[in-house]
Protein backbone atom coordinates (compact mmCIF):
# COMPACT_ATOMS: atom_id res chain seq x y z
CA UNK A 1 0.00 0.00 0.00
CA UNK A 2 1.28 3.48 -0.72
CA UNK A 3 2.51 5.42 2.30
CA UNK A 4 -0.41 7.74 2.98
CA UNK A 5 1.69 10.45 4.57
CA UNK A 6 4.23 10.50 1.73
CA UNK A 7 1.52 10.39 -0.93
CA UNK A 8 -0.41 13.14 0.82
CA UNK A 9 2.64 15.38 0.93
CA UNK A 10 3.39 14.73 -2.73
CA UNK A 11 -0.22 15.31 -3.68
CA UNK A 12 -0.37 18.57 -1.76
CA UNK A 13 2.83 19.67 -3.44
CA UNK A 14 1.36 18.77 -6.81
CA UNK A 15 -1.78 20.69 -6.02
CA UNK A 16 0.21 23.72 -5.03
CA UNK A 17 2.21 23.46 -8.21
CA UNK A 18 -0.81 23.34 -10.47
CA UNK A 19 -2.76 25.91 -8.51
CA UNK A 20 0.00 28.49 -8.44
CA UNK A 21 2.15 27.90 -11.43
CA UNK A 22 0.75 26.21 -14.49
CA UNK A 23 0.03 28.22 -17.61
CA UNK A 24 -3.03 28.69 -19.75
CA UNK A 25 -3.56 27.23 -23.22
CA UNK A 26 -3.05 28.69 -26.68
CA UNK A 27 0.60 29.56 -26.24
CA UNK A 28 2.77 30.91 -28.99
CA UNK A 29 5.26 28.28 -30.11
CA UNK A 30 8.11 30.79 -30.02
CA UNK A 31 7.44 32.01 -26.49
CA UNK A 32 10.31 31.28 -24.14
CA UNK A 33 9.50 28.90 -21.29
CA UNK A 34 10.31 31.39 -18.54
CA UNK A 35 8.19 34.07 -20.19
CA UNK A 36 5.38 31.54 -20.50
CA UNK A 37 5.50 30.73 -16.79
CA UNK A 38 5.85 34.38 -15.75
CA UNK A 39 2.97 35.71 -17.86
CA UNK A 40 0.47 32.96 -17.26
CA UNK A 41 1.11 32.28 -13.59
CA UNK A 42 -0.37 35.70 -12.93
CA UNK A 43 -3.44 34.80 -15.00
CA UNK A 44 -3.97 31.60 -13.02
CA UNK A 45 -3.64 33.40 -9.69
CA UNK A 46 -6.10 36.08 -10.76
CA UNK A 47 -8.59 33.47 -12.00
CA UNK A 48 -8.54 31.65 -8.68
CA UNK A 49 -8.85 34.83 -6.63
CA UNK A 50 -11.91 35.86 -8.66
CA UNK A 51 -13.74 32.51 -8.33
CA UNK A 52 -15.15 31.82 -4.87
CA UNK A 53 -16.37 28.36 -5.95
CA UNK A 54 -12.82 27.27 -6.80
CA UNK A 55 -11.56 28.67 -3.51
CA UNK A 56 -14.24 26.66 -1.74
CA UNK A 57 -13.04 23.48 -3.43
CA UNK A 58 -15.82 22.97 -6.00
CA UNK A 59 -14.42 19.84 -7.66
CA UNK A 60 -16.35 20.31 -10.90
CA UNK A 61 -14.95 23.81 -11.30
CA UNK A 62 -11.49 22.60 -10.42
CA UNK A 63 -11.71 19.87 -13.08
CA UNK A 64 -12.92 22.40 -15.63
CA UNK A 65 -10.06 24.74 -14.76
CA UNK A 66 -7.51 21.94 -15.02
CA UNK A 67 -8.87 20.67 -18.33
CA UNK A 68 -8.93 24.14 -19.85
CA UNK A 69 -5.74 25.69 -18.49
CA UNK A 70 -3.44 22.90 -17.36
CA UNK A 71 -3.73 19.78 -19.46
CA UNK A 72 -3.06 21.42 -22.87
CA UNK A 73 0.34 22.46 -21.53
CA UNK A 74 1.42 19.20 -19.93
CA UNK A 75 2.78 16.10 -21.64
CA UNK A 76 0.61 14.04 -19.33
CA UNK A 77 1.20 10.76 -21.13
CA UNK A 78 4.95 11.18 -20.63
CA UNK A 79 4.41 12.20 -16.99
CA UNK A 80 2.23 9.16 -16.27
CA UNK A 81 4.57 6.80 -18.11
CA UNK A 82 7.54 8.11 -16.16
CA UNK A 83 5.68 7.79 -12.85
CA UNK A 84 4.63 4.21 -13.63
CA UNK A 85 8.17 3.32 -14.70
CA UNK A 86 9.18 0.14 -16.59
CA UNK A 87 5.72 -1.37 -16.07
CA UNK A 88 4.27 1.19 -18.49
CA UNK A 89 5.75 -0.65 -21.48
CA UNK A 90 4.07 -3.89 -20.40
CA UNK A 91 0.69 -2.22 -19.88
CA UNK A 92 -1.97 -2.63 -22.55
CA UNK A 93 -3.38 0.48 -24.26
CA UNK A 94 -6.51 0.15 -22.08
CA UNK A 95 -4.39 -0.09 -18.91
CA UNK A 96 -2.37 2.93 -20.00
CA UNK A 97 -5.55 4.92 -20.53
CA UNK A 98 -6.91 3.93 -17.12
CA UNK A 99 -3.62 4.82 -15.45
CA UNK A 100 -3.68 8.27 -17.05
CA UNK A 101 -7.33 8.80 -16.09
CA UNK A 102 -6.87 7.75 -12.46
CA UNK A 103 -3.56 9.59 -12.05
CA UNK A 104 -5.23 12.73 -13.36
CA UNK A 105 -8.10 12.38 -10.89
CA UNK A 106 -5.62 11.83 -8.07
CA UNK A 107 -3.85 15.08 -8.92
CA UNK A 108 -7.00 17.07 -9.66
CA UNK A 109 -8.47 16.15 -6.28
CA UNK A 110 -5.50 17.79 -4.62
CA UNK A 111 -5.97 21.00 -6.61
CA UNK A 112 -9.21 21.76 -4.83
CA UNK A 113 -7.46 22.03 -1.50
CA UNK A 114 -4.45 23.86 -2.87
CA UNK A 115 -6.53 26.36 -4.83
CA UNK A 116 -8.40 27.26 -1.66
CA UNK A 117 -5.10 28.42 -0.17
CA UNK A 118 -4.43 31.03 -2.85
CA UNK A 119 -4.64 34.52 -1.41
CA UNK A 120 -1.63 36.79 -1.45
CA UNK A 121 0.96 34.61 -3.18
CA UNK A 122 3.05 35.83 -6.08
CA UNK A 123 5.46 34.00 -8.40
CA UNK A 124 9.11 34.96 -8.74
CA UNK A 125 10.87 33.64 -11.87
CA UNK A 126 14.60 33.00 -11.57
CA UNK A 127 16.97 33.70 -14.49
CA UNK A 128 16.76 31.00 -17.16
CA UNK A 129 20.01 29.13 -17.75
CA UNK A 130 19.48 27.73 -21.22
CA UNK A 131 20.68 28.21 -24.77
CA UNK A 132 18.31 29.56 -27.41
CA UNK A 133 18.18 26.20 -29.23
CA UNK A 134 17.67 24.00 -26.15
CA UNK A 135 14.69 21.65 -26.40
CA UNK A 136 14.65 20.61 -22.73
CA UNK A 137 14.92 23.26 -20.04
CA UNK A 138 14.58 23.86 -16.32
CA UNK A 139 12.57 26.89 -15.21
CA UNK A 140 13.17 27.74 -11.56
CA UNK A 141 10.63 29.77 -9.60
CA UNK A 142 9.58 30.62 -6.08
CA UNK A 143 6.10 31.07 -4.65
CA UNK A 144 6.29 34.07 -2.37
CA UNK A 145 3.70 34.82 0.29
CA UNK A 146 3.33 34.20 3.98
CA UNK A 147 6.19 32.23 5.46
CA UNK A 148 9.28 31.04 3.63
CA UNK A 149 9.34 31.03 -0.20
CA UNK A 150 8.36 27.72 -1.81
CA UNK A 151 10.85 26.39 -4.35
CA UNK A 152 8.99 25.36 -7.49
CA UNK A 153 10.87 24.17 -10.58
CA UNK A 154 9.54 22.99 -13.94
CA UNK A 155 11.00 20.65 -16.53
CA UNK A 156 9.71 21.58 -20.00
CA UNK A 157 10.27 20.12 -23.43
CA UNK A 158 9.86 21.85 -26.79
CA UNK A 159 7.19 20.04 -28.78
CA UNK A 160 7.40 20.15 -32.60
CA UNK A 161 4.63 19.96 -35.18
CA UNK A 162 0.95 20.52 -34.50
CA UNK A 163 0.38 22.05 -31.08
CA UNK A 164 4.03 23.06 -30.97
CA UNK A 165 5.23 24.81 -27.86
CA UNK A 166 6.64 24.10 -24.44
CA UNK A 167 5.13 21.23 -22.46
CA UNK A 168 5.68 20.55 -18.77
CA UNK A 169 6.61 16.98 -17.93
CA UNK A 170 7.98 17.12 -14.38
CA UNK A 171 7.82 19.36 -11.34
CA UNK A 172 10.10 19.93 -8.37
CA UNK A 173 8.67 21.19 -5.08
CA UNK A 174 11.13 21.97 -2.29
CA UNK A 175 13.77 19.74 -3.84
CA UNK A 176 11.47 16.77 -4.52
CA UNK A 177 10.64 15.82 -8.12
CA UNK A 178 6.99 14.81 -8.49
CA UNK A 179 7.45 12.01 -11.05
CA UNK A 180 10.25 10.34 -9.09
CA UNK A 181 8.22 10.53 -5.88
CA UNK A 182 5.27 8.75 -7.43
CA UNK A 183 7.50 6.28 -9.28
CA UNK A 184 8.87 4.84 -6.04
CA UNK A 185 5.35 4.48 -4.62
CA UNK A 186 3.86 3.03 -7.79
CA UNK A 187 6.74 0.55 -8.11
CA UNK A 188 5.80 -0.98 -4.77
CA UNK A 189 2.24 -1.52 -5.95
CA UNK A 190 3.32 -2.96 -9.31
CA UNK A 191 5.82 -5.32 -7.69
CA UNK A 192 3.19 -6.58 -5.27
CA UNK A 193 0.05 -6.61 -7.41
CA UNK A 194 0.94 -5.79 -11.01
CA UNK A 195 -0.45 -3.01 -13.22
CA UNK A 196 -4.05 -3.90 -12.41
CA UNK A 197 -3.19 -3.74 -8.72
CA UNK A 198 -1.85 -0.21 -9.14
CA UNK A 199 -5.00 0.80 -11.03
CA UNK A 200 -7.17 -0.69 -8.27
CA UNK A 201 -5.20 1.23 -5.64
CA UNK A 202 -5.61 4.50 -7.51
CA UNK A 203 -9.33 3.88 -7.99
CA UNK A 204 -9.77 3.14 -4.28
CA UNK A 205 -7.83 6.23 -3.26
CA UNK A 206 -9.80 8.43 -5.61
CA UNK A 207 -13.10 7.05 -4.29
CA UNK A 208 -11.91 7.69 -0.73
CA UNK A 209 -10.91 11.24 -1.60
CA UNK A 210 -14.27 11.83 -3.31
CA UNK A 211 -16.13 10.61 -0.24
CA UNK A 212 -14.13 12.96 1.97
CA UNK A 213 -14.83 15.85 -0.42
Amino acid sequence: MMNRRELGRAALAAGTVYALGLPLAALAADETPDALIRRLSVDVLNTVRADKAIQAGDIDKVIALVDKTVMPNVNFRRMTAAAVGPGWRQATPEQQKRLQDEFKILLVRTYAGALAQVSDQTVRIKPLRAAADDKDVLVRTEIVGKGDPIQLDYRLEKTPGEGAGWKIYNLNVLGVWLVETYRSQFAQEINAKGIDGLIDTLVARNKSNAAKG
